[in-house]
């Protein structure tokens, strides 16, 4: 049985580099001042969706610049693997969500199920209000596309990683989006 720490390392040399680190952190800028402009009187709670969103979500806080709380959940349909299946739901808010302006950030809307679900169960919570961003956004029309107000790239219909997103669990901490070579 083939490594998978080998296959990881084979898929990166081979990858086609879609954003580099300026480019990502360019539109992570981009989108803490439309958050910044939006969302600065609020009483902000910003729920990082992991793993995927735990980049772009300690890239955004640095970014913020008004008080806010940080708290996270854990819902994953796709658990190191390359396709994804039913939602399993790892680890629930700890602080109430009720009257709280919140900001989902998550890495990337693909088919859009994941954060659907999640929206669907903060919005049972009755917040205040609701605001879901994404660092990577799929060019594709498969899914429920749930509404994202905050999007930072957008990239081909390809499987991603990088800032966040893995490949079977690695790179995560890749310096800018990549794409599996097709």
């Amino acid at each position: 049985m083939p490594d998978l720490r080998d296959e990881a390392a084979f898929v990166m040399r081979h990858a086609d580099c879609l954003y580099g680190r300026a480019a990502v952190e360019a539109a992570i800028d981009r989108m803490a001042e439309e958050i910044n402009r939006d969302m600065a009187g609020d009483d902000v709670l910003v729920m990082c969706i992991m793993n995927g969103g735990l980049v772009a979500s300690g890239k955004l806080l640095t970014r913020l610049d008004f008080p806010l709380r940080v708290d996270y959940m854990h819902a994953s349909r796709y658990r190191e693997r390359t396709s994804g299946d039913d939602l399993h739901w790892k680890v629930d808010p700890s602080q109430s969500l009720a009257g709280r302006d919140l900001l989902i950030v998550d890495d990337i809307l693909d088919e859009g199920y994941t954060l659907d679900a999640i929206l669907a169960f903060c919005r049972r919570q009755s917040p205040a209000s609701v605001r879901a961003a994404v660092l990577v956004q799929k060019q594709h029309d498969r899914g429920v596309r749930p509404p994202v107000d905050y999007i930072g790239l957008s990239v081909p219909d390809r499987y991603v990683f990088g800032y966040g997103m893995d490949y079977k669990g690695y790179w995560r901490n890749a310096p800018g989006i990549y794409a599996v070579a097709d």
